[in-house]
């Protein structure tokens, strides 16, 4: 699918900072006066190496680390500018799932993924229910309401967290390393899952990822940190570049070889069976 460029950005990232003090004392610079801006209804990847910035960058997009300097703007307001209380009814338009689930273990699979619908009050019993069968549904785990997380296999507990995420109906769904802990297997259906909700609930997302074939697979644009710092970023079915990263090399790499042997499978498939194969049969 081709990225809508008309679409407004639902994320943008204007000259955010964002430093640690480490145990000597010294300052880490983990986002270096970063801009950046996601369009509504994307798949955005942030890739990098190991401390490249990737995962504090996509924590700053919710606040869930606060910028040392520079605005953040999602669905139109500055997150930067509000209120605790404002704040948090803000977030109710922005998902986010984790590497580790974060599931609470002696809650049920029901209680998990209603819980963001309670803590904001705004639903009833009744509405609260409604939803959450309608998100378990989505994620192909209607059967398992009444499980708690420790009777589920990796793949079913991101599907909760992805169902969780998914209940108050957010523009916007942060994905920080969530395939990382999950099997090839269980990864291309965590994938298969993410590609129908964005088509389907038109939801943007942004992942965060190590394993460059997420970005093949998933993502339409990426931008690669070194440092803190966005260095590159492309479409990643845009046309074939000379790439300024080693990282970005190896994504259209992939590119490549997905295109190679779609085309192979298409050629198959028109190719005319001989006459011989058909008098056989």
């Amino acid at each position: 699918m081709s990225h809508p460029t008309a679409a407004p950005p639902v994320i943008r990232l204007e000259g955010v900072h964002k430093s640690f003090r480490l145990p000597n004392g010294d300052a880490f610079d983990a986002v270096r006066r970063t801009t950046l801006e996601v369009h509504e209804g994307d798949v955005f990847g942030l890739v990098g190496q190991s401390g490249a910035g990737k995962s504090t960058l996509l924590r700053l997009i919710n606040l869930l680390e606060r910028p040392d300097a520079g605005r953040v703007f999602v669905a139109g307001r500055e997150l930067t500018a509000l209120s605790r209380a404002e704040l948090r009814a803000a977030r109710q338009q922005i998902g986010m799932i984790f590497q580790q689930f974060n599931l609470v273990q002696n809650a049920t699979v029901f209680d998990n993924v209603a819980f963001p619908l309670r803590i904001h009050g705004k639903h009833d019993r009744a509405e609260t229910e409604a939803r959450v069968r309608e998100c378990l549904a989505l994620v192909g785990l209607s059967e398992k309401v009444d499980s708690y997380p420790a009777q589920l296999s990796g793949g079913q507990k991101q599907r909760v967290a992805i169902a969780r995420a998914l209940a108050p109906r957010p523009q916007v769904l942060l994905c920080d390393e969530p395939t990382s802990a999950l099997d090839s297997e269980t990864t291309r259906a965590l994938l298969q899952q993410l590609r129908e909700i964005n088509h389907q609930l038109g939801v943007t997302i942004v992942i965060v990822t190590h394993e460059l074939p997420v970005v093949q697979a998933l993502c339409r644009h990426v931008a690669i940190l070194e440092k803190g710092q966005v260095v590159e970023q492309f479409a990643v079915d845009g046309p074939v570049a000379a790439r300024k990263t080693g990282l970005g090399q190896e994504i259209d790499a992939l590119v490549r070889q997905r295109t190679r042997e779609t085309n192979e499978r298409q050629q198959q498939a028109a190719a005319p069976v001989p006459l011989r194969e058909v008098a056989h049969a």
